[in-house]
């Protein structure tokens, strides 16, 4: 699964990597957690540029009662996005791409529970594939919320030791075919939903402030020391 992860690359550099023409200002993230304001780039409808948007990180499919469903959909299964009710509709015609440059796993080391950020090593951001959803209350009160949710595959012989699953990492080329919102070849999209390639990341073990999901602050990143 996927349930923290940062955002600590310039504006400039996110805009080069998803070719906006504008990003508004990016305020460092180190410790981005479910229910918080996230940047996510999407294509909103056929022929619209590609924008970054801030959206609520858990999907709210359109057709629940309550948004707090939410809170249950962080992540979605890439091998059973296209036909689980909460998922489907999204998957066919709302994808996005999550901003980020490393993400963040729990490994049991004996009574404790030490967390590892893992990035690539290079330290450039990437994105992970998602979906997003706008809802809005049946009976029309109320603002309208729009949400994501993080696609997740099987872990990778790097961060296997870590968790069995992990975020499904998109390449650059194929940006443009996941945003597509015209595109309904359901073959084509689960062929972009593999483990990443583990020979091009890290696991680094860093400090248990990230461990409280209120605390977003560059010492989540920091070294671990003392074990």
């Amino acid at each position: 699964m996927c349930g923290r992860y940062t955002l600590s690359s310039t504006s400039d550099e996110i805009a080069i990597l998803f070719d906006l023409s504008e990003v508004p200002s990016l305020p460092p993230r180190f410790n981005i957690a479910p229910t918080q304001e996230a940047a996510v780039v999407r294509v909103v409808e056929p022929g619209a540029p590609r924008h970054l948007d801030f959206l609520r990180w858990g999907l709210v499919p359109y057709w629940a009662e309550d948004p707090g469903i939410g809170n249950r959909m962080i992540n979605a299964r890439a091998e059973t996005v296209a036909d689980k009710p909460a998922f489907r509709s999204s998957f066919r015609k709302q994808r996005c791409l999550i901003a980020t440059d490393g993400f963040y796993e729990w490994k049991k080391e004996g009574k404790l529970k030490q967390p590892y950020h893992i990035r690539r090593q290079d330290r450039r951001p990437f994105a992970f594939a998602g979906l997003w959803a706008r809802w809005k209350p049946r009976d029309g009160s109320g603002e309208v919320l729009e949400t994501f949710t993080i696609l997740t595959t099987e872990a990778n012989e790097l961060i296997r030791p870590l968790h069995d699953r992990m975020p499904v990492i998109v390449e650059p080329s194929r940006f443009g075919l996941w945003l597509d919102p015209t595109l309904d070849d359901r073959s084509r999209l689960q062929e972009l939903l593999v483990p990443y390639d583990g020979s091009q990341m890290e696991t680094v073990p860093v400090s248990r402030a990230v461990n409280s999901p209120a605390h977003d602050a560059p010492d989540c990143l920091a070294p671990l020391v003392g074990g």
